[in-house]
C-alpha cells in the first residue's frame, strides 16, 4: 500500500468516526478546515512548490 494510500484509509476512517461521534456539520467543518489552515501555514515559496507538483502530477 502506498504512502497516499494510507493517508487517504486514515482520513476516511477518522472522518467516519468524525460523523458518527459529532455532528455533520462539525465533522464537515473540522475535514474541510483542517487542510485549509495547513496550505495557509506555509511560506509564499512552499505554495508555490506544492501548485507546482500538483499540476505536474494531474498532467501525468
Amino acid at each position: 500500500m502506498s504512502k497516499n494510500a494510507k493517508v487517504a484509509a486514515g482520513g476516511v476512517a477518522a472522518g467516519l468516526i468524525l460523523l458518527i461521534w459529532l455532528p455533520w456539520w462539525a465533522a464537515l467543518l473540522i475535514v474541510l478546515g483542517v487542510p485549509a489552515a495547513a496550505y495557509l501555514t506555509l511560506d509564499p515559496s512552499q505554495r508555490r512548490r506544492l501548485r507546482r507538483v500538483s499540476r505536474k502530477e494531474i498532467g501525468r
